[in-house]
């Protein structure tokens, strides 16, 4: 039995009821105290998890010393708030203790994966990454799963496996860090462009075209980057984006179908709640610019969520770029 701290309520709370069924010894930590009691008070996270008990036995807290003597630390806030949260942490948090990112994005502004964020922040603590098909509704009710976590340190990477696999989830390990990271911040981006698609009822074809597309561009920037093409392959690459660009469960899609429906791109936030893929459209864009990486639905959509351009005109604009071999794609660096 390991003693693991989780410190987010979303995608945490499904994390923390999955560490607890494998017999850890569990806390879940919030920042919100409000929200720790309305999951104490209903047995539940009725927001996210209707139906999957909360048991008596994961600890609520909102004080971060919970971390102290932990042996996992499981980073579930968004992508945003990570390097604020690592602060917090990093003075409780005992040296070589494995810390598991699950938040998919980038940081603004640096262009830094979020590894590198906790690297900075956290530079004592052994760093693993966690990305693939994996909504936490699914996971929270123990429906099956397979995922990928990916660490520098392969047996920091290993111990996250062995405390964490189970009947219903299967993690399997990775050494591309970066290719992890990227495949799953990066496909948010593209659901955007897929729940746009589903709003301007554009048909499967159209879906499949911006998927297969899509992956195309998340490893052309990925390999720029310094990630290894065939991770893209995986779980963290086309297994992230499969699931994201059809399901209901994806924010970022259910975002974007609003946006193909009128709404503006800060309605449709709005409305939805957190879209991991808004902030990252601009990061992706302007990563793309800086490298010379040509990625046309990363750009139609960055002209869309940030310029007011119509979705209608993007789609034309895609439709109608210059001819070319599908071999070129995957290699297409520069312009």
């Amino acid at each position: 039995m390991a003693k693991i701290a989780v410190l987010g309520c979303g995608f945490g709370t499904a994390l923390a009821v999955m560490a607890d069924g494998c017999g850890h010894q569990v806390t879940l930590w919030s920042l919100f105290p409000q929200e720790l009691e309305e999951i104490r008070q209903d047995g539940e996270q009725k927001k996210l998890l209707p139906g999957v008990p909360v048991t008596e036995r994961i600890a609520l807290t909102s004080d971060i010393s919970c971390l102290a003597d932990c042996d996992l630390c499981i980073m579930a806030v968004p992508s945003f708030a990570v390097r604020q949260t690592a602060q917090r942490a990093a003075p409780y948090l005992r040296e070589g203790a494995i810390v598991l990112n699950v938040a998919k994005g980038l940081e603004d502004k640096t262009y830094k994966r979020l590894s590198q964020v906790l690297e900075e922040e956290l530079s004592k603590q052994k760093i693993v990454v966690m990305s693939g098909p994996s909504h936490a509704e699914e996971v929270g009710r123990g429906a099956p799963t397979t995922i990928t976590v990916a660490s520098r340190e392969r047996a920091a990477a290993e111990e996250v496996q062995d405390l964490l696999m189970n009947p219903t989830l299967r993690l399997y390990v990775n050494d591309d860090v970066i290719g992890v990271e990227l495949g799953g911040a990066l496909k948010n981006v593209i659901a955007l462009a897929a729940g746009i698609a589903d709003g301007l009822q554009l048909g499967d074809n159209a879906k499949a075209a911006l998927m297969t597309r899509g992956i195309t561009e998340i490893a052309r920037l990925g390999v720029a980057m310094g990630a290894k093409t065939e991770t893209f392959a995986g779980l963290s690459g086309i297994g992230d984006l499969i699931v994201t660009c059809t399901s209901m469960h994806s924010r970022n899609r259910r975002a974007g179908i609003l946006i193909g429906q009128g709404k503006s791109a800060e309605e449709a936030v709005r409305s939805v709640g957190t879209v991991e893929g808004y902030p990252c459209a601009k990061t992706a864009y302007e990563l793309g610019q800086k490298l010379r990486v040509e990625m046309p639905i990363v750009e139609q959509s960055y002209a869309v969520l940030y310029e007011g351009k119509s979705p209608a005109q993007a789609l034309r604009d895609l439709m109608t770029r210059p001819k070319r071999h599908e071999s070129e794609v995957i290699w297409l660096l520069g312009r």
